[in-house]
């Protein structure tokens, strides 16, 4: 995982997990690597990834079980929800970037339908 200086590392892998959580790839009540393991893998200090998962848990995304590790949640709503705030993200930022090159909606709707009949 290559880290972005313009961002605080707890909050890149914060998103790092969601994005794996919202893809599927941890699914629900999976368990997380524990801090120790994701901090060597990653190459950062067992604290920040401490603080990742004490966030993630503030957010219900995740659960802690004392002695057992940090599970995703098993909450459905709560992972569609995670799942919708990042897709409004994305979408979002699409349109704010391709305003800003001097597109239209309907352009962007265009070129979206064009892409798919293609891929």
């Amino acid at each position: 995982m290559k880290f972005n200086n313009n961002l605080p590392i707890y909050i890149q892998i914060m998103d790092y997990i969601k994005e794996k959580i919202a893809a599927g790839e941890l699914g629900e009540g999976e368990k997380l690597p524990s801090v120790r393991e994701l901090s060597t893998k990653l190459k950062v200090n067992p604290n920040t990834i401490q603080r990742s998962y004490q966030e993630l848990e503030r957010e219900d995304l995740v659960f802690t079980q004392r002695g057992m590790g940090t599970f995703v949640t098993e909450d459905e709503n709560k992972i569609k929800e995670l799942k919708n705030d990042m897709a409004f993200n994305m979408i979002n930022n699409f349109i704010k970037d391709m305003k800003t090159l001097g597109f239209t909606i309907e352009d962007m709707v265009k070129l979206i339908n064009e892409n798919e009949k293609e891929g």
